[in-house]
């Protein structure tokens, strides 16, 4: 499945603007200095079986500030009636 195919569209920022999308920085950021810069490869394979569990920890378990220090877990139940 392609983004065109569920209709969404693709923008660009315009390079040396990292401003313009903060919250695709903010990933690649913590991404590149808590795993990136803490990690040794011994190979592609090992190298993507790790970012896959990083990027699933980081979406699932990780308290973020902008859900008011809940996991996105946490964020995405419904709220209680």
């Amino acid at each position: 499945m392609s983004l065109d195919n569920i209709g969404t569209t693709t923008t660009y920022i315009k390079p040396g603007s990292p401003w313009q999308n903060g919250f695709a920085e903010s990933y690649n950021s913590r991404f590149r200095d808590e795993f990136l810069n803490t990690e040794l490869f011994t190979s592609v394979s090992e190298a993507q079986t790790l970012a896959d569990r990083w990027r699933w920890e980081y979406n699932t378990l990780r308290p973020h500030s902008a859900l008011q220090g809940r996991t996105p877990l946490e964020a995405a139940q419904p709220a209680a009636a």
